[in-house]
C-alpha cells in the first residue's frame, strides 16, 4: 500500500502518516512481534516509534526489521537525566535495533526543558506537561515535539499545533486513542486527517488493531455527519475531568493503581465491565481508602488534575455499580 507521508518537521524526514507506536509490543513474544512488525513494514508503514524504557520493544524492532533498516525511520527515547545517562541509553536502543543510527532521538517527558548540549543529528521531545511543551517550542531546540493528540484535544492543545507548524517542527501524535478510552478507531482516524501535519502512532498489539488501521488508510477514512456525532458525544462525556492513564503520577506510597482507578466509572461503562466485578478489582478499588491525601500524584499529573479528590469519586461510583452488578 501507498501510504501519504509527512514532512517531519524541519528533520526532513518524510514519514507515513498511519504509524507504528511499538510501546504494546513488549506485551507480546517475540515471534508475534516479529511478525506483527514486518507485516506492518510490508504493508507500507515507514516508522516506528519506542523508547529505551519500553523493556524489550527495542529488541523486536530490531529482530524485525534490521534488515529493512534504510526503508525505515525509527525514533526511540531516554529518561536520562544527565549527558551520561543519555548516551548510554542511545548505545543501547543500537545494539537493541540492530543499527548504527537513529533518525529521530526523544527526550522522554521530562519535567523540564533539557539543554540539548550539542547534538550530532535531529532530536525531539516527547511531554506530557504543555508549559514544557511549549517552552520547547519556544527554545528553538527542538525538531519535533511528541505529545498527547486525539479528537478530546482542547484548544490549548490546537495552539500548540499551530505554534510547532509556524516553527517548522514535526508533530507527532500519541495517545490517539486517549489511552482507550476512544474505542471508534475511524473517528480517532478522520480527526488525524483534519491536520495534514500531524503524524500519529497508533499503539499496535494485535493483527486486528493493524489491519483496521491499514483498512481506514487504504479507504482514506473522512470525517463524516455520523462520526462527527460520536466525537462530539465522546467530548460531552470524557473532555474535563478525565484521566489520560500516562502513569505519570505512580508510584502511590498507598499503593493504588491510580490509571486504572482514576478512570474507573469511564470503564465501566465504555469496555466490558465484568472483569472489574471481581474480588481482585474490588479489594484494588478499596486502596482508596487508605489513601494518605499526600498530593504527590497531583503534584505530577501533567493535566492538573485533583487526584485525590477524582479517586474518592471514582469510589463512590465504583461501590453503587458493583452494588447492582457484581452478581450478574
Amino acid at each position: 500500500m501507498d501510504i501519504p507521508k509527512v514532512r517531519l518537521g524541519r528533520t526532513e524526514l518524510y514519514v507515513t502518516k498511519t504509524s507504528f507506536g511499538a510501546l504494546p509490543v513488549q506485551r507480546i513474544g517475540h515471534e508475534a512481534a516479529r511478525k506483527l512488525l514486518r507485516r506492518a513494514y510490508e504493508s507500507g508503514i515507514n516508522y516506528f516509534d519506542t523508547a529505551n524504557m519500553y523493556t524489550d520493544s527495542e529488541e523486536k524492532i530490531g529482530e524485525a526489521l534490521h534488515d529493512v533498516r534504510q526503508n525505515i525511520v525509527i525514533s526511540t527515547k531516554s529518561g536520562g537525566k544527565d549527558k551520561k545517562t543519555v548516551r548510554e541509553h542511545i548505545e543501547l536502543s543500537l545494539r537493541r535495533m540492530q543499527t548504527d543510527y537513529i533518525d529521530l532521538f526523544q527526550f522522554h517527558n521530562p519535567a523540564e526543558l533539557p539543554d540539548p548540549e550539542d547534538p550530532d543529528g535531529p532530536f525531539g521531545i516527547t511531554n506530557h506537561r504543555l508549559g514544557v511543551a511549549q517552552a520547547a517550542i519556544a527554545s528553538g531546540n527542538f525538531e519535533t515535539l511528541q505529545f498527547p493528540f486525539c479528537y478530546l484535544c482542547t484548544e490549548k492543545d490546537l495552539q500548540l499545533l499551530r505554534a510547532c507548524e509556524a516553527a517548522d517542527m514535526g508533530f507527532i501524535a500519541m495517545k490517539g486513542l486517549s489511552g482507550g478510552m476512544l474505542s471508534n478507531a475511524a473517528a480517532c482516524y478522520a480527526f488525524m486527517q483534519q491536520h495534514p501535519n500531524v503524524v500519529p502512532i497508533w499503539g499496535i498489539q494485535h493483527e486486528w488493531e493493524l489491519d483496521q488501521w491499514l483498512k481506514l488508510t487504504e479507504e482514506n477514512q473522512q470525517m463524516t455527519p455520523e462520526l462527527a456525532a460520536v466525537i462530539e458525544k465522546d467530548r460531552k462525556e470524557l473532555a474535563h475531568n478525565f484521566c489520560r492513564s500516562c502513569g505519570y503520577c505512580l508510584p502511590c506510597a498507598a499503593g493504588i493503581n491510580i490509571p486504572q482507578a482514576a478512570r474507573m466509572a469511564m470503564l465501566l461503562r465504555r469496555s466490558p465491565y465484568r472483569p472489574y466485578m471481581t474480588e481482585q478489582w474490588y479489594a484494588e478499588m478499596h486502596k482508596i481508602e487508605g489513601c494518605l491525601h499526600c498530593d504527590a500524584c497531583k503534584s505530577r499529573c501533567p493535566y492538573g488534575l485533583d487526584t485525590p479528590n477524582l479517586l474518592q469519586e471514582m469510589l463512590k461510583d465504583y461501590d453503587a455499580f458493583y452494588a447492582l452488578h457484581h452478581n450478574d
